[in-house]
């Protein structure tokens, strides 16, 4: 049993040397790399955040046009008669 757990205690520090020698080479080709994938990326979120805050914007005052006009419609006396 102890062979047995000390081969695998070797198996797994062999892949934790395997995938730390992996992000090395990884962080060392993107440091070659310009940043404008970043910039692009981050222009990108921007405008979808501002298009979202625009669009919710939006249906909250829908929200508010319809909920005033059903409640025009209505009238306080449907109102106070449904409850």
């Amino acid at each position: 049993m102890l062979l047995y757990q000390a081969f695998v205690a070797l198996e797994v520090a062999e892949q934790r040397r395997r995938e730390a020698d992996q992000d090395r080479l990884a962080a060392l080709a993107r440091a070659g790399r310009p940043q404008n994938d970043r910039s692009i990326r981050r222009l990108t979120a921007v405008a979808l955040a501002s298009v979202s805050s625009a669009a919710a914007s939006l249906a909250r005052r829908l929200d508010q046009c319809v909920a005033d006009d059903l409640a025009e419609r209505l009238g306080p006396d449907r109102v106070a008669a449904s409850h």
